[in-house]
């Protein structure tokens, strides 16, 4: 069984589990250009009700912004980083419905913003590998290791994104929100995953870059859940067994079958 070491950490396993965004993309390279037009189109609808803005931008989504209103950084507890499409749309629509939109029609105007905004998306192809991504899968790819994503996105989003950075080949599962009941934290993404890729959850690891793929990994009975963190932040990944801030600290060699 081949071995994963971590840290001070030396692990067997069969499998790994990747979140998507965050884990296996810049975050901010694909949802940042996506939330700058979002919020930009939110407020200007707000603008257009009645002379209203956005009073606070960064409260929204959890975004962070320089003082030219450019989008530089999120929480990674916060909607951008965690919230899944619908729980997105129900806070983008809030504040039109804050502002004396009807529900239905504030839901409505922001699924257009969002329409937009994915629009421009796939015209840029905007998705990029975190550093030292693509290596890690190639060694994981030459040991055999069984691979898959497990994400709180939709189908075609996961779909697009993953061919856009070439990498869809390296994956045996990918498990996306609309394919299961219950979403993360709930362990049910994790369980398809180990039941389609035919192993078993006590050999396999997970490797996400919230609190809620930590928590999926200890509901499912994984070996090993890895927070991943490029600013070297881990106060939010209260659950991860170990916490790295690259794909460099992660090594896979052959091992002895425990």
């Amino acid at each position: 069984m081949p071995l994963l070491h971590v840290n001070n950490l030396t692990v067997p396993c069969q499998s790994i589990l990747f979140d998507k965004d965050g884990t296996l993309l810049d975050l901010l390279a694909t949802w940042g250009i996506w939330a700058e037009l979002v919020l930009e189109g939110l407020d200007n609808q707000l603008a257009l009700i009645g002379d209203r803005r956005l009073p606070d931008m960064s409260r929204v989504l959890g975004t962070r912004h320089s003082a030219d209103g450019r989008l530089t950084g999120y929480d990674p507890a916060g909607p951008l980083a965690m919230a899944t499409a619908e729980e997105t749309t129900g806070i983008l629509a809030w504040h039109l419905y804050g502002a004396g939109v009807p529900w239905n029609e504030a839901v409505s105007r922001v699924n257009s913003i969002a329409k937009g905004a994915m629009e421009e998306l796939r015209a840029r192809r905007a998705a990029i590998p975190l550093p030292g991504l693509l290596p890690f899968l190639q060694q994981c790819s030459a040991l055999k290791l069984k691979l898959g994503v497990v994400t709180s996105d939709g189908s075609k989003t996961t779909g697009e994104q993953l061919e856009w950075m070439g990498i869809t080949g390296y994956f045996g599962t990918v498990v996306t929100r609309d394919r299961v009941r219950l979403g993360k934290p709930a362990p049910e993404m994790a369980e398809t995953a180990c039941r389609e890729l035919g192993v078993l959850p006590e050999n396999t690891i997970i490797i996400g870059d919230s609190n809620a793929d930590m928590q999926l990994g200890k509901g499912a009975g994984l070996r090993l859940s890895v927070g991943i963190s490029p600013e070297g932040s881990s106060g939010h990944l209260l659950d991860a067994d170990t916490v790295i801030t690259g794909y460099h600290q992660l090594v896979v060699t052959n091992g002895l079958i425990c």
